[in-house]
């Protein structure tokens, strides 16, 4: 809903004074409202392009709009299949959060909520954020902080992340074609098995495993030593609506790291996953080469 004012700040921002006490790269911004305390009612424009980073606004007055884009244009037609997903740090206070679409404001995610640190996402088509100081007299010991990130909603375990469809989560296995894909794509891959659950939220439960093979990682999710040396260890979050096998099977993990936890997607047993690797390959068709001996 937009506040009366709300579209004199937006439309006047371009008129907005510049401002000093800022740092920004194309994937982190770190300000301070300080450098505009006695203009409470500026409108700064932050700009963001990269896949993944993090922002601070400390003392934080009048309002910033932060525009989100990837690094790399997006083929066309995709970039309504962006979602931006972000994390506030549980220390994060002073502000509400909002979408801001053509002067239009809709609330993301008010102050009290911060603290519980929950990922919040939304289409990156549906706008930028417009994160609001909360007037007070005091504005020490107030930061807003939060990570972010841009989040494909399409491709191989996209389904099973439940921030980016909420109530929408399906378990259905991958495709062959999604699989193979996986394997080339996602953010760690692997096989292992599944050795028990860790009590989570109602959104997810995280999962011990036990790898045997680590294809590859991103971010070191996955640390070496395990049973006498020999193995990778772990944990994955799976959706609490998607129930896992424990035991001694033996599967073919893949999945994305989102704030630095894995999210298991694709998890075929091992030994179909060779068979559909096998002939894949005698078939010329697999997208990439994978050592799985």
């Amino acid at each position: 809903m937009l506040r009366p004012w709300a579209a004199h700040w937006i439309t006047a921002v371009l008129l907005s004074r510049a401002l000093a006490q800022y740092s920004s790269d194309q994937c982190s911004w770190r300000g301070s409202g300080l450098s505009h305390e006695s203009h409470r009612r500026d409108v700064e424009q932050v700009y963001l392009r990269c896949s993944q980073g993090s922002l601070e606004w400390l003392y934080p007055t009048g309002a910033i709009i932060v525009n989100l884009r990837p690094n790399t244009d997006p083929p066309s037609g995709q970039m309504a299949g962006l979602h931006v997903c972000i994390k506030p740090h549980t220390y994060s206070k002073g502000s509400h959060v909002y979408l801001e679409r053509a002067g239009d404001l809709s609330l993301l995610l008010a102050e009290k909520d911060q603290t519980q640190s929950t990922v919040h996402c939304f289409s990156l088509a549906e706008g930028a954020l417009f994160v609001e100081a909360i007037p007070q007299t005091d504005i020490s010991r107030k930061i807003t902080a939060f990570q972010y990130e841009l989040v494909p909603s399409q491709g191989p375990g996209a389904h099973m992340y439940p921030f980016l469809h909420p109530g929408l989560v399906t378990c259905k296995p991958c495709s062959d074609e999604e699989i193979l894909m996986a394997v080339c794509t996602s953010d760690f891959a692997g096989s292992g098995i599944f050795r028990g659950v860790v009590s989570g939220t109602n959104d997810h439960s995280p999962v011990v495993v036990t790898l045997s093979r680590l294809f590859h990682q991103k971010s070191r999710v996955f640390s070496w030593g395990g049973a006498r040396g020999r193995s990778w260890s772990g944990r994955v979050n799976v959706p609490a609506q998607c129930g896992v096998h424990l035991g001694r099977d033996e599967y073919l993990l893949t999945g994305s790291v989102h704030f630095g936890e894995a999210w298991l997607s694709c998890a075929p047993h091992y030994k179909d996953f060779l068979m559909l690797y096998t002939s894949a390959q005698k078939a010329g068709t697999n997208p990439c080469q994978t050592d799985t001996n």
